[in-house]
């Protein structure tokens, strides 16, 4: 069993903020995979099913952290303990999906453990689990000053911004088998072949 984790923050009022696009990527991934309805479980939102991959049925467990960004630790970590997925093997079992402020607009990438670069839903699964899960960093671009930041990412994305944002959710959803799989580098690959991040000046309003 693997434990697909979105950040975000809940309620309608972040529905469609950068912060958020985190619970975006793994909704997505749960309607593309046909999983079922969510149910309330570990002080968050959890979908179950299976993801298939190498001529195997993997089960799925979709958590969305009901607790507010500051707080998510409590519930990846309970839905840890509830599975007994030891630490030793949360970087092969728990991937987080989550806005990246040092990554350029659009761009994805994975890393394995590390700093948590000033995401306090990090920060707080670390301080919960320790640090080595693997981190799926979806780029939402730095607004240029910190203290523009919290404007920046409790801000929604732009009209401008729906094509790439949908482009690469999608990218993540069909690539999931490879995630599934533990084929983190070519899960990557195929994400950033299939959603390309849009070119650095183009204009967004």
């Amino acid at each position: 069993m693997i434990l697909i984790v979105g950040l975000g923050n809940p309620g309608a009022k972040y529905r469609d903020n950068r912060h958020n696009i985190g619970f975006m990527a793994v909704d997505t991934i749960a309607d593309a995979h046909g999983f079922g309805v969510s149910k309330s479980k570990f002080s968050g939102s959890v979908r179950e099913g299976f993801i298939e991959a190498d001529g195997r049925r993997i089960k799925t467990l979709i958590l969305k952290p009901m607790t507010f960004m500051n707080e998510s630790g409590r519930s990846v970590s309970a839905a840890a303990r509830f599975y007994k997925i030891p630490q030793e093997e949360f970087k092969d079992k728990i991937f987080v999906f989550h806005d990246e402020l040092d990554l350029e607009v659009g761009k994805f990438r994975m890393k394995l453990g590390g700093g948590i670069a000033g995401h306090n839903g990090l920060r707080s699964i670390k301080a919960h689990m320790g640090a080595e899960f693997w981190r799926a960093r979806m780029g939402i671009g730095h607004p240029g000053r910190k203290e523009q930041v919290h404007s920046h990412v409790l801000s929604d994305f732009a009209k401008s911004d729906r094509d790439w944002v949908d482009s690469l959710l999608d990218a993540c959803a069909r690539s999931a088998d490879l995630l599934a799989a533990g084929e983190i580098d070519k899960f990557q690959t195929k994400v950033t072949r299939l959603a390309p991040a849009p070119k650095p000046n183009a204009k967004r309003n």
